[in-house]
């Protein structure tokens, strides 16, 4: 309501109804000696952190700014020179303790100046991770960078109700936006994530086939590379594996790197490899090293699987009440059935009554056998349920190449993408992407990038000329 006010002058003025008027808070004016002190509190803070952070870089800035103020430039400059000089011939002589001790933290250093906490602002407003309440933006706060010689792993505050799925649905925006080809987030701890920013790819390359180990073992065995470099072992026994991938993905090599790890333990007599290969092209290679555990036709593997589960049975019978867990022998020695293509003998089965067989047989063993030392590696290249109703009985997953985005989450679990496992976007170019895959064990939730050495035809042969016919004798 408008009312004017008498006098040589009128103005106007809004009415003070209750439910129009507006409180405002008092300024209450800081005094400058206790902003000063804000200040260089929280610089101190955040040089002490960078000391503590990035010792070596600190050094290589604070060392010659303080020759260049006590005795010039010129002391300062040859200083300079000298470090670096000293610093080349480190790499050159040592270049593993070099980069261990020196070059990846002065990269750390690097690129958390000049990428992560240069465009750390306009990446976090962009991408929808900065809020802006009452006026404010409040940004996550970036704690560690940490450079590893295949990525960089940047720690991060997250802000409080924030959740690690929101950073997951940004993870694109992420890697686009600090120039980085992928980014996968992890949970840290509560209330921390930290982002991995791949920088080089050892995986790019195909991986020659493992060396045979000299020492019988059925646990982990050497299958490939991580993508850190280092050796991945895969547990064959004690559970059940499935391999789902595309055509040309690579599901030979894990087949074959996985039987090739098991060859001492063959020959040793504690291992058996029970071969069912329904296409006959990619087991039948090396047929000689399974003997007559090796089946292709349809009725075949019917029988073989049957076996499998007697023998399964049996040793159930005599275990119950002496012991829980499977320890390798000569006389029970640990049956792995690897089964090459699995839809041929489920979903593309004509025969009902064969289809029921062997669907009832792998059943049994993937609920019951790997407690009585009897494992299943299934490979299979259609992951939906229709194909393969069984596929949640393989406690642990490999997913290679795959058509469509959806079919990850369907071969390692709900959620699997979205924490990194990125199986649509493997390269189709063989050289490049195949046998690489990501694995899902049943113990950890977070996706692990794997790439299986490649076995070529060379090495089956040599394989079946050491190997062929060891252990008959026990």
């Amino acid at each position: 309501m408008l009312r004017k006010l008498p006098g040589d002058y009128t103005r106007d003025i809004v009415s003070t109804a209750p439910d129009s008027l507006v409180f405002r808070p008092t300024v209450v004016n800081t005094p400058a000696i206790f902003t000063i002190a804000v200040i260089a509190l929280r610089t101190i803070a955040g040089l002490m952190r960078m000391v503590w952070r990035h010792p070596v870089a600190c050094l290589a800035v604070a060392v010659p700014a303080g020759l260049w103020v006590v005795y010039g430039w010129r002391v300062a400059l040859v200083a300079v020179v000298a470090t670096a000089s000293a610093l080349a011939g480190w790499r050159l002589a040592e270049p593993v303790s070099y980069s261990a001790w020196a070059g990846l933290r002065l990269r750390a250093w690097w690129r958390w100046m000049w990428i992560y906490r240069r465009h750390w602002q306009p990446v976090m407003a962009v991408s929808g991770l900065a809020k802006h309440i009452g006026g404010r933006e409040y940004l996550p706060r970036l704690l560690k960078v940490t450079s590893t010689p295949m990525a960089d792993l940047v720690t991060v505050k997250m802000l409080s109700g924030q959740s690690a799925a929101e950073w997951q649905d940004r993870a694109d925006n992420l890697a686009h936006g600090f120039a980085a080809p992928e980014c996968r987030v992890k949970l840290a701890k509560p209330g921390r994530v930290i982002l991995v920013f791949p920088q080089r790819d050892v995986l790019a390359t195909p991986i020659a086939a493992m060396p045979v180990s000299d020492a019988a073992q059925v646990g982990a065995l050497p299958i490939g590379l991580c993508e850190d470099g280092s050796p991945y072992l895969l547990k064959l026994h004690g559970t059940h594996v499935l391999v789902a991938g595309a055509t040309v993905a690579g599901k030979g090599s894990w087949l074959w790197s996985a039987i090739r790890g098991l060859l001492p333990a063959t020959a040793a007599g504690l291992a058996e490899v029970w071969a069912l290969d329904p296409k006959l092209m990619e087991l039948s290679y090396g047929r000689e090293l399974f003997r007559d555990r090796y089946a292709a036709s349809p009725e075949a593997c019917a029988e073989l699987l049957e076996l499998a589960v007697k023998v399964m049975q049996e040793r159930a019978g005599r275990f119950a009440g002496n012991q829980r867990n499977h320890v390798p022998t000569v006389q029970d020695p640990f049956v792995l059935v690897v089964v090459d293509e699995v839809a041929f003998l489920t979903a593309y089965q004509t025969d009902r009554k064969l289809k029921e067989r062997i669907t009832s047989a792998l059943a049994t063993l993937t609920t019951q056998g790997r407690a009585v030392g009897v494992g299943v590696l299934a490979a299979l290249q259609d992951p939906r349920k229709e194909v393969l109703n069984i596929r949640n009985l393989f406690p642990d997953k490999i997913a290679l190449r795959l058509d469509e985005p959806s079919q990850v989450d369907l071969v390692l679990g709900d959620g699997a993408r979205d924490r990194g496992a990125l199986a649509d976007q493997i390269s189709s170019n063989p050289a490049v992407g195949a046998g690489v895959g990501y694995v899902r064990l049943e113990a950890s939730p977070e996706p692990i990038r794997v790439r299986a050495a490649y076995v070529s035809d060379i090495d089956i042969r040599a394989m079946v000329a050491e190997f062929a016919g060891a252990g008959e004798d026990r």
